[in-house]
């Protein structure tokens, strides 16, 4: 940010560039509001986002009579039942519509279909799907069989839930007024039952003493909270499955006759794809720093500018000092960047060595010299007499 700033002096000499620092100053703002956007999006989306939506399922049920007069298991007559359904759109929210539609069976963990066992005996009154790793989705289930009489069917639907949701043991299930959910929904509806009953311990903050109820569910009259999921399990059973009583009839003038049951599901947040968008863009960010390249160059151009006209005012003032001034600044910068010692520029004139300081300076050389030579001469003695 600071090599996006103008000089005081350009400010100065353009007011209207005051506009710019503003715009700055509004640009830091908005770069902190979208970080800040930005973590809480990252918070969001470590937590489970969820939305019910209504799944409507239409169980059909077509009868096909005898082909021939001759009843066999191919020709006699026979009946098909049809379990499908579709999400129904929510017309307030116009993201569901770019998603892409989910099967049928991506909803559920397993489907049981129950028929009239005393139709069709202990064998052949069950049919069964349950989810796997390598299930393939599919938009609908059939179940043919044959028979010319109504058949009594039950279905039974258990919901995929994700994450894995429970059902609570009924005495804590009224006591938290939570039915199904997941662990840590529970975990904090039976802390903030803690809270509002005031149970936590005052000496010992990591007990609870457990009043009359959760003495009778947990059986214990004191506890530590970090011992509650592990009680819980116990209180925690699987969810029971949607139960749906049909009646597969063969009568009537219609051949197909369909029922329809809305059912409750939690979705994914169609805004949580969008979330995600936003978070892995990087777009946005390379034409962001496109510009501020731009805007780096044009600062550096006008400090350059600003630098050429304090140089040609300084000259229109006084030309002469100026070039005075400027030989002195280029002759030093020379001396620093050839690292040559003293003054050459006074060293070439007679003056130079006319001053006070010149009879010391030779004494000091002379001087040096000759003590130089003396240990010159010593050396050169004290070798022979060796």
């Amino acid at each position: 940010m600071a090599d996006k700033i103008l000089p005081q002096k350009v400010r100065d000499l353009v007011p209207e560039s005051q506009a710019y620092m503003d715009l700055l100053a509004f640009e830091r703002k908005l770069d902190a509001t979208i970080v800040r956007k930005r973590l809480e999006i990252q918070e969001a989306l470590k937590r489970p986002i969820k939305v019910k939506r209504k799944l409507r399922i239409f169980i059909s049920n077509t009868f096909y009579p005898a082909k021939s007069e001759v009843e066999d298991d191919d020709n006699g007559p026979s009946w098909e039942l049809r379990v499908e359904g579709k999400l129904l759109e929510d017309g307030t929210n116009k993201v569901d519509s770019k998603l892409p539609k989910r099967k049928f069976s991506s909803f559920f963990k397993s489907l049981v279909i129950e028929l009239d066992k005393d139709q069709y005996g202990p064998e052949n009154h069950l049919v069964e799907w349950h989810r796997t790793n390598t299930t393939q989705e599919t938009d609908g289930f059939q179940v043919k069989r044959p028979g010319d009489r109504n058949v009594r069917c039950t279905v039974l639907l258990l919901l995929d839930y994700q994450p894995l949701q429970f059902k609570l043991d009924p005495r804590l299930a009224r006591l938290l007024g939570v039915h199904t959910q997941t662990r840590p929904v529970v975990i904090n509806a039976l802390w903030q039952y803690v809270k509002t009953h005031d149970l936590q311990d005052a000496h010992e903050r990591e007990y609870i003493n457990c009043d009359r109820y959760l003495a009778q569910i947990f059986e214990s009259q004191r506890m530590k909270f970090a011992e509650i999921p592990q009680q819980l399990h116990r209180l925690l059973h699987p969810p029971d499955p949607i139960v749906i009583n049909h009646t597969i009839t063969v009568e009537g003038p219609d051949q197909k006759k369909t029922s329809c049951y809305d059912i409750d599901v939690e979705i994914d947040d169609p805004l949580k794809a969008q979330m995600n968008q936003f978070l892995l863009s990087t777009t946005s960010q390379q034409e962001i720093q496109g510009l501020d390249s731009k805007i780096h160059e044009t600062v550096e151009t006008i400090n350059n500018l600003k630098t050429n006209r304090e140089f040609m005012l300084s000259f229109s003032r006084d030309p002469a000092e100026f070039i005075n001034k400027w030989l002195i600044s280029q002759a030093r910068d020379l001396k620093t960047m050839t690292d040559v010692v003293g003054s050459p520029e006074e060293e070439r004139l007679a003056d130079y060595y006319s001053q006070n300081w010149a009879q010391e300076a030779v004494c000091r050389y002379f001087y040096g010299k000759v003590q130089q030579r003396r240990a010159e001469l010593e050396q050169t003695l004290s070798i022979r007499n060796n």
